[in-house]
């Protein structure tokens, strides 16, 4: 196995990885902006990306960061204050806030931004879910270990990987899913994160109605190493493969879980 040295820190620059909170929130192309705004915005308190009391960035940064109009996001942060999710404090140390309890189960966006409780996932829904998500995210770990990464990149994944090892149990998919986030940003597809943020938003949904047990834990630890490592050392195909096994055991689970 080639060596890889994460010793020596390496300045950011615009290919590397930025801040967590920022890799949902970026331009928004096509589509109902409004709904999109609201997505983007849900999934990222979803994911654990921002945490319970975190304060949002100003509406006038938001807008920038997904290069909406400041209407468009006022518009999305009332539709998620509604919903329970953020509360806005006013004052000289007020803003936008994620909600300190926010409401847990699956939800649904409809068509003009409401977030609604979900009843349940139908046979079919998950069926489409698990196939979809077996495209992405090989896929991602694929280009990811062909993309040329700078040293504070290599430096953070190696550094989510491993606060997801030390992760406790109640932690662990927050931890997780940031992750395989961040092998979607080294691929430099914006579109992509998205993508994986939304099976990925929905694959908790699921899992969270499933035993977390150490087991499973320690082998997802040691297969989210052989992914990682594969992607630092440039192996495209080992990573794509060790990504497809890893896979794999949360699609059996749900099949379980299905029957």
């Amino acid at each position: 196995m080639d060596e890889f040295d994460l010793s020596v820190p390496t300045t950011l620059d615009a290919s590397g990885v930025g801040a967590d909170r920022s890799l949902l929130l970026t331009p928004i192309r096509g589509g109902n902006a409004y709904e999109e705004a609201v997505e983007r915005i849900l999934h990222t308190i979803r994911l654990g990306l921002v945490h319970a009391g975190d304060q949002l960035p100003p509406e006038r940064e938001l807008a920038t960061m997904l290069e909406i109009s400041r209407d468009t996001v006022r518009d999305a942060i009332a539709s998620l204050t509604d919903a329970g999710y953020l509360v806005i404090r006013r004052g000289r140390y007020g803003g936008t806030f994620v909600a300190d309890s926010i409401p847990e189960g699956p939800v649904v966006i409809g068509r003009d931004g409401d977030v609604t409780p979900r009843t349940a996932f139908t046979a079919s829904e998950i069926h489409d879910l698990l196939i979809l998500r077996s495209v992405l995210e090989p896929g991602a770990a694929f280009h990811a270990a062909t993309t040329e990464l700078t040293g504070e990149a290599r430096d953070k994944l190696w550094t989510a990987h491993n606060e997801t090892t030390a992760a406790e149990p109640r932690d662990y998919r927050r931890y997780d899913s940031r992750l395989h986030l961040l092998i979607a940003e080294l691929t430099g597809s914006n579109a992509l994160v998205n993508q994986v943020a939304q099976t990925r938003v929905k694959v908790n949904e699921l899992l969270d109605e499933i035993p977390l047990l150490a087991p499973n834990i320690a082998h997802s630890n040691a297969q989210h190493e052989a992914i990682v490592m594969a992607i630092l050392t440039g192996r495209a195909e080992d990573a794509e493969a060790a990504m497809r096994d890893h896979l794999s055991g949360s699609a059996a689970l749900l099949r379980g879980f299905l029957s």
